[in-house]
């Protein structure tokens, strides 16, 4: 066979359609020269002009292996890796001369394919790489068979993909799960995204124009209030005038809980964000899995959350939270840097002059948002070096880091010990999966003040500039919503049922496809009676489960290649020579019905008749008319009746 035409064709549309999900990842040089490879090489099939020399194809490959290594330092690793993957294939379509070539590119094709999921796992993605193993496969029909036209070539496709999906079955439920980074380089095997451990004028805000899953929560009875839903963070103490900080605690005593009450239980659906911390109502009280709790209440995972867990929680809606609280933790929430803010300063200090008590300073403090013009907006104008006097007596515009980071300078400066509290507020339920969903959007930060006997106490001062951000949502909550992501903004109820339908059904591939790991599997196989949960049990029966269907393939391949079961009439015919064999007239091979029926005649005259009627009857259904079942039935009992 040689290469032609639609053969070339196929293999650049297999090299594209593994590429191009990448232009998004690949430096912009790499996406130009990759289109220009795929270009050139469809002209030069199209024009039938030769290849180019193997001299230009080296200089372009070293030129690539160097522009790969100036762009990411290093050769090694899953940025500079697939950039390399992609260009060699797209290099290898111009030296395309024969068959071997052809099947490495199509071997190239089904291994770069996978690279797309090192950044995706989501069902578009994976349904995307689906329609491309189909265009692969296909192309690799042509390449055996040559002849065949497009459509039975992606039938042929079709039908493979589909005997091949109760094997990935089998091996998806039985194959050992580990974890771990699907590329070999654990320090870019994951993006980061979400919460920092940093807060700074418009680190907020930018974040709230994601309309990414942060988090799902699925509630097990009671559902609080929405102004109750906040979703406990990275805990920030440190001010240096412009950023505020988590640092280290003061102090490593567990943090306690007292009168305590309304416990909520839910489950947490976290995506990864490549950071330690772990989300929970205000106040987490229990967790199901290891986590360190630290003293201001974070709650901190063992290792950074590289893939997609799934937790258990129970907390506390009502709580004194460290009432008790360690002296050099205090003195830490009453610490500004020197030199910043003297407005703001002199205000605390003109409120704590009043003789005012602490509870009556924050009612001021929260009064001044709500009642001197204060507005709430995504877009605030640039700060100076006295961000929060800036803030307090210029602008007064911000979002919710402004508010918060503006009261907890107050409130220290009143002598009020007090903290920063980013996470998550409020949620959008989706009643199709009954559960909540966290997006960035919902990123919030609020604060917490130290009272004496009462413990931590949250004070949000969002709350009294914008009510409707708690109650309603962020949507709600800006006089001007075109900067939002299109998603979050719209109203359409339609667009709105077919965004929750996909979320349900995201939340679904991610618990069991995406989320199938070890502890998962062995729940699962427990179930299906498995006693013995262990990887040498599993990887028996999972090679038990591939022999069995390789077994059942087999056979039904032997099944179709064995001659076809002999009609009705035939079978009548064999069962007449049989007799006739019985008495030494056998029938050669090689001999017809009609001749046959002679030679019976000559040796046996009185069954002349009867032999002719037969044969000839046999010769009219078999190779004359067609099969009336009537006529069939009658040379049946013509046979059964037939006496030698």
């Amino acid at each position: 066979m040689k290469l032609t035409a639609p053969l070339v064709y196929g293999l650049i549309a297999c090299i594209l359609l593994v590429s191009a999900p990448h232009a998004d990842h690949l430096p912009l040089w790499a996406s130009a020269v990759g289109a220009a490879l795929l270009a050139w090489r469809t002209y030069l099939t199209a024009s039938g002009n030769p290849l180019p020399a193997r001299w230009l194809l080296l200089i372009i490959t070293f030129g690539s292996v160097l522009a790969i290594a100036i762009s990411f330092h290093t050769l090694f690793g899953r940025e500079a890796g697939v950039t390399l993957l992609i260009l060699l294939a797209a290099l290898k379509l111009m030296e395309l001369r024969a068959l071997r070539d052809a099947t490495v590119l199509v071997y190239l094709s089904c291994f770069i394919i996978i690279t797309n999921f090192f950044y995706s796992q989501s069902i578009p993605t994976a349904l995307f790489m689906l329609f491309t193993l189909l265009v692969i496969m296909a192309t690799w029909v042509h390449l055996q068979t040559g002849t065949l036209a497009l459509k039975p070539r992606l039938r042929i496709a079709a039908i493979l993909l589909l005997q091949a999906i109760p094997l990935a079955l089998v091996l998806f439920v039985l194959f050992p799960r580990v974890q771990g980074p699907l590329w070999g380089m654990p320090q870019d095997a994951y993006a980061t995204s979400g919460l920092s451990d940093t807060m700074s004028p418009g680190s907020m805000s930018k974040l709230s124009l994601s309309d990414a899953v942060a988090f799902r929560v699925t509630f097990n009875d009671q559902v609080p209030r929405r102004d109750q839903l906040y979703w406990r963070g990275p805990v920030l103490w440190d001010f240096d005038g412009t950023t505020w900080t988590r640092g280290r605690n003061a102090t490593v005593q567990r943090p306690t809980l007292s009168d305590t009450g309304s416990p909520v239980d839910y489950t947490v659906t976290l995506e990864p964000h490549n950071k330690r911390w772990l989300f929970a109502l205000d106040m987490p009280s229990k967790l199901s899995i290891a986590a360190d709790f630290a003293p201001d209440f974070q709650l901190l995972s063992k290792e950074p959350v590289n893939a997609r867990i799934r937790y258990n929680a129970t907390s506390q809606l009502s709580y004194r939270a460290n009432p008790l609280e360690a002296p050099l933790q205090l003195r830490r929430a009453l610490t500004l840097p020197r030199g910043f803010n003297p407005q703001t300063r002199q205000l605390a200090a003109e409120w704590r002059a009043r003789g005012i008590g602490d509870d009556e300073l924050i009612r001021t403090a929260l009064a001044n948002f709500s009642q001197n013009n204060f507005s709430y907006t995504l877009e605030p104008p640039p700060l100076g070096i006295n961000s929060v006097d800036d803030f307090l007596f210029t602008t007064r515009q911000g979002f919710c880091e402004h508010y918060a980071s503006s009261f907890v300078f107050l409130m220290r400066a009143a002598g009020i010990p007090a903290r920063v509290v980013t996470g998550y507020q409020g949620g959008e339920y989706n009643d199709l999966g009954g559960y909540y969903i966290l997006r960035q959007s919902d990123a919030h930060a609020w604060t917490e003040v130290w009272l004496q006997d009462r413990g931590w106490v949250r004070i949000d001062p969002t709350a009294a500039i914008s009510p409707a951000r708690i109650q309603s949502g962020l949507r709600a909550a800006l006089p001007n919503d075109t900067a939002l992501p299109f998603l979050i903004r719209t109203q359409s109820p339609l667009l709105l049922k077919l965004r929750f339908n996909f979320d349900a059904l995201t939340n679904q591939w991610n618990q069991w496809v995406l989320g199938y790991n070890s502890e998962r599997q062995f729940a699962f196989l427990t179930r299906l009676g498995m006693e013995d949960v262990s990887w040498q049990n599993m990887a028996l029966d999972m090679l038990a489960g591939v022999a069995l269907l390789t077994g059942i393939f087999t056979l039904l391949l032997l099944r179709r290649m064995l001659p076809k079961q002999a009609d009705a009439v035939q079978t009548a015919w064999l069962k007449l020579c049989r007799k006739l064999a019985k008495v030494g007239l056998p029938r050669a091979p090689h001999e017809g019905a009609m001749d046959y029926a002679k030679r019976v005649a000559i040796a046996r005259p009185e069954l002349q008749q009867a032999m002719h009627d037969l044969a000839t009857c046999y010769v009219a259904l078999r190779y004359g008319r067609a099969n009336e079942k009537q006529d069939v039935a009658a040379f049946k009992d013509a046979v059964r009746a037939f006496k030698l």
